[in-house]
């Protein structure tokens, strides 16, 4: 895939409205578009400090939001950043979720994955999509967009917290099980239960997760789409930074959306990604 001149090279934007999610999640606005689809990245860079990739959690054409968690020095000092002030951005990078219009499907959002999934939900539903969409997070406190997703039309939104402050008590892929088991693929089995059977799913959020949801989809035997995230560098497939194991595969190019057929032959998946200097780091570790 060509990536233009213009999309590699940063241009500044400027903070036009910041809004504080939670106590350590910031959602800032810029004052123009990338063309972003759901489900693509940008690069987010201060200079002298450090540029990381980030995902779109929307792009109306007109304005541009990340929603980011500040963890890191990068990030961290982005957060000091308020309205009026100029940020880089590049992009956008990367593959995007792919839907049909009127499919039935379920959105699966861990963390701050709930971001991209308002974008992916917004766009879906235009299309005339019905989703149910499944919110998981340690706690109440740490839920993201649960209010902008409840008020889209044909959107049925499933809390789930470890801690059972909100919602369902356990993991989202827990209700995406009891979605998948209770109206099945099969047309037989969903005319008698008077269901409407799930097209795909598409899911955000740690890998974890994401491992469990595409075991979870694999033996229902429904598509999906899930985000992978890796260091990425260049954004447009020079560095190799991104590269997964054993297939050879580039993030920024092929991914971050990856199908789960691709999904189940990379090898590093759930168990391990690689940093900025190409170290493995295993998960849960």
């Amino acid at each position: 895939m060509a990536i233009s001149l213009q999309s590699r090279l940063p241009r500044t934007y400027r903070i036009v409205e910041v809004k504080q999610e939670t106590e350590m999640v910031r959602t800032y606005t810029f004052d123009g578009s990338l063309g972003a689809k759901p489900g693509q990245c940008l690069m987010v860079w201060l200079p002298g400090v450090d540029e990381v990739p980030m995902s779109v959690a929307y792009d109306d054409g007109a304005r541009t939001k990340i929603t980011f968690f500040a963890v890191g020095d990068m990030t961290n000092e982005l957060a000091r950043r308020g309205v009026g002030d100029l940020v880089g951005l590049r992009g956008p990078f990367g593959t995007f979720y792919e839907w049909s219009p009127g499919q039935h499907i379920v959105l699966v959002a861990g963390g701050y994955g709930a971001a991209p999934m308002y974008f992916v939900a917004k766009e879906t539903v235009q299309h005339g999509c019905t989703l149910e969409v499944i919110v998981g997070a340690r706690g109440k406190e740490h839920l993201l967009y649960v209010e902008e997703l409840e008020s889209l039309p044909h959107v049925s939104l499933h809390v789930a917290t470890n801690d059972g402050s909100a919602g369902y008590k356990g993991f989202n892929t827990d209700i995406l099980e009891k979605l998948l088991s209770s109206c099945p693929r099969d047309s037989k089995n969903a005319k008698s239960k008077q269901c409407s059977p799930i097209d795909q799913v598409f899911a955000c959020g740690p890998e974890l997760m994401l491992k469990r949801v595409s075991e979870i989809t694999a033996a229902h035997g429904v598509p999906s789409q899930l985000s992978m995230e890796r260091y990425m560098k260049c954004g447009y497939g020079l560095c190799g930074n991104c590269v997964v194991d054993p297939l050879g595969i580039r993030m920024c190019i092929e991914g971050p959306v990856v199908k789960n057929d691709v999904c189940v032959k990379i090898e590093e998946f759930g168990k391990y990604h690689r940093d900025d200097v190409g170290r493995k780091k295993e998960f849960g570790k």
